[in-house]
């Protein structure tokens, strides 16, 4: 893999997957043990606030989908060479990452900032949230994609 292209993705790669690693990294050890030291109005509210502001392009194109296509691009350069098989784990592993996101995340937090908090006690929509459940699985995003990560690093460094 000595090509710019092959070079760059893994770059870009390892860049992208670093960042999403950091923002899961964030909420496991500092905004979801701040918000359970919270009442449950204010829980509903932050967490609400939070999950509208980081859904937006530069998040969602540059850092969840980039890392996985950037990973994609990162092992199409170094098919059949030993970088390839780092960027196979890394791809497996943000992948998964996403699919957490996709099946446990967005299905809670969707419901939290839909249910009408004038309407329905905060502790309710807190319980239902399943603030624990949703934090184990953060962290399991966060392991893999900070393993992610560290694959894509040491798959170019193995390939100069």
């Amino acid at each position: 893999m000595h090509d710019i292209f092959s070079s760059t993705a893994f770059i870009a790669a390892t860049v992208a997957t670093g960042l999403l690693a950091g923002v899961f990294q964030l909420y496991a050890f500092a905004v979801m043990p701040g918000l359970r030291r919270v009442d449950d109005r204010t829980f509903v509210a932050a967490f609400g606030a939070l999950d509208r502001a980081i859904v937006n392009p530069w998040f969602l194109l540059v850092i969840f989908f980039g890392a996985p296509v950037l990973s994609a691009l990162a092992l199409a350069g170094a098919w059949g060479e030993s970088s390839g098989a780092w960027a196979t784990g890394a791809l497996a592993g943000t992948v998964t990452s996403v699919i957490i996101t996709v099946v446990v995340h967005l299905p809670a937090n969707n419901a939290l900032k839909a249910a009408d908090d004038s309407v329905m006690d905060a502790g309710a929509i807190r319980r239902r949230f399943r603030e624990a459940r949703w934090a184990a699985w953060n962290l399991v995003r966060a392991v893999l994609s900070t393993a992610s990560a560290v694959g894509l690093g040491i798959g170019l460094a193995v390939s100069q």
